[in-house]
């Protein structure tokens, strides 16, 4: 995955508490076997009302979401967090993540910006009312801002999830991080022992 440093853009606001995975990405779109494409199913449901926020040419290229309380309950859905990727997003701001939703994010470079319920709404309500409004999320930091409303927040991150973020590393990258250490292994193993 890649680093996720700072993320500075324009915001979506998604003024709905308790969303779940089957909402961000309903259960028919679980059929595909690769993990893109996943964007055109993101609130598919809703978005067949044509004043939802996602279909407001305002917020089009936005990378931000900005959701109510309680966004990602449910399942544990990796396409949830691979459809927001697709569709364009970098973070996504609410006042609590489900913990299976926010593990997925991190691991998968989708950073979950946990505020205040109060800064939530201030930040929902700013978005709402102006779609051009430039926030700035510091991974290092763990700062969000929006100076042009004079907002500004932080937001825990504990130390491993923050370095995972900030240097790129999936699964895979934290494995590859001891590539000399498994080649060393690897090359004193016994010849008779069974090899992949």
């Amino acid at each position: 995955m890649k680093p996720v440093v700072v993320v500075t853009g324009r915001a979506v606001p998604l003024d709905r508490t308790d969303v779940d995975t089957d909402q961000i990405i309903p259960s028919d779109w679980l059929k595909r076997v690769e993990r893109t494409g996943f964007g055109a199913g993101l609130f598919s449901e809703w978005r067949d009302d044509r004043d939802f926020v996602l279909n407001l040419p305002e917020y089009a290229g936005a990378n931000i979401l900005v959701a109510g309380h309680n966004f990602g309950t449910g399942s544990s859905r990796e396409h949830a967090v691979w459809a927001l990727m697709d569709y364009g997003f970098e973070a996504v701001v609410s006042s609590r993540f489900a913990d299976i939703f926010r593990n997925n994010c991190t691991k998968g470079g989708l950073l979950p910006a946990q505020v205040t319920p109060e800064f939530d709404h201030a930040l929902l309500v700013a978005v709402a009312e102006d779609p051009t409004l430039e926030i700035t999320i510091d991974v290092a930091r763990g700062t969000i801002e929006a100076p042009a409303v004079g907002l500004s927040a932080t937001f825990p991150l504990d130390e491993f999830t923050r370095e995972r973020l900030l240097h790129g590393w999936d699964d895979i990258g934290l494995s590859l991080r001891h590539a000399d250490a498994i080649a060393e292994y690897e090359h004193r193993r016994p010849a008779f022992m069974p090899s992949a």
